[in-house]
């Protein structure tokens, strides 16, 4: 399946700012049965300078500075990437006891190295209390692709999706102790819950294919960027793609961008200036299988 992603994002600052250096993370990073056919990216107002890198951690970064006075910023990335089906590896029988030790005795640092994911981060501090909601399902004796799948389960059955409650910095035992949120709470809830279990687990960034209501056409901006857990499941199985917003394993309707520690590392857009912190964010993002009428209609506010 071959998709044509937009995503324009568009910053109003009260005052204009000076001197803005940002990161954009929009470009997907090299990632298993996805290949990216073209990308571009346009910044408006034009960049004094434009520095193209990866990482830290698995992501493509773009660090742009401005250096004129600025009122407005809009980053418009587009492409097309190509998506085949990926199988999960069958149930080898490693308990999480045993995929705790093994994360232990791997001997590297990588993009997809278990030890960068065992640990606290920026926004997923180490929570006893989710732990310890978590121990009955992440019971050290049970299969551990079983234990990520039901945990998955269960935060999709407890928690309710409720849009504009939480912030993208919201630590995941707020959202824990109010049993709601977005996509990226929940996922911050479940790697929380792994990570006090010993089980290395990974925020993942990027596109979720959606349907319009039947009979209703597809909305030009109508989609969002979407987030997910990847969780270390051994040294056979590896790293596995799952989403607890919508309870499943993500698939080839899955576009992946990047992978960090938490919201933090791979946020789409974040910088510094000199002014007044106070801004407006406009996002707009379409996610079109290509061959498909791309519709018309409003954007999204984020």
């Amino acid at each position: 399946m071959i998709y044509h992603v937009r995503h324009t994002s568009q910053v109003t600052y009260g005052t204009p700012v000076d001197l803005a250096r940002f990161a954009i993370r929009l470009k997907p990073a090299p990632w298993r049965g996805q290949a990216l056919l073209d990308y571009r990216m346009e910044v408006a107002p034009a960049p004094s300078r434009i520095v193209e890198g990866f990482g830290p951690f698995h992501v493509n970064s773009t660090l742009v500075s401005i250096d004129e006075p600025l009122e407005e910023l809009t980053v418009t990335s587009e492409f097309r990437v190509e998506l085949s089906p990926v199988a999960v590896p069958a149930d080898d029988g490693m308990t999480v006891a045993e995929t705790r030790a093994e994360a232990l005795r791997v001997g590297e640092l990588g993009d997809f190295a278990p030890a960068p994911y065992l640990f606290g981060s920026r926004i997923v501090a180490l929570e006893p209390e989710i732990g310890r909601w978590a121990e009955p399902i992440l019971d050290s004796g049970a299969g551990v692709l079983a234990a990520v799948k039901a945990l998955c389960v269960e935060i999709h059955r407890a928690f309710a999706y409720e849009p504009g409650v939480t912030a993208s910095d919201t630590p995941p035992i707020e959202a824990f102790r109010a049993r709601h949120g977005v996509c990226q709470d929940f996922a911050h809830v479940m790697i929380a819950a792994l990570r006090a279990h010993g089980i290395p687990a990974a925020y993942v960034s990027g596109y979720l294919r959606t349907e319009p209501p039947p009979g209703q056409p597809k909305l030009i901006g109508a989609d969002a960027m979407h987030a997910w857990v990847n969780a270390w499941c051994g040294p056979a199985i590896g790293w596995v793609a799952i989403d607890p917003t919508n309870d499943r394993l993500a698939d080839e309707d899955y576009v992946t961008v990047g992978m960090g520690r938490d919201y933090a590392d791979i946020a789409p857009v974040d910088g510094v200036f000199v002014g007044s912190p106070v801004h407006e964010v406009a996002t707009a993002v379409d996610v079109t299988p290509e061959g498909e009428d791309r519709g018309q209609g409003a954007t999204a506010a984020a």
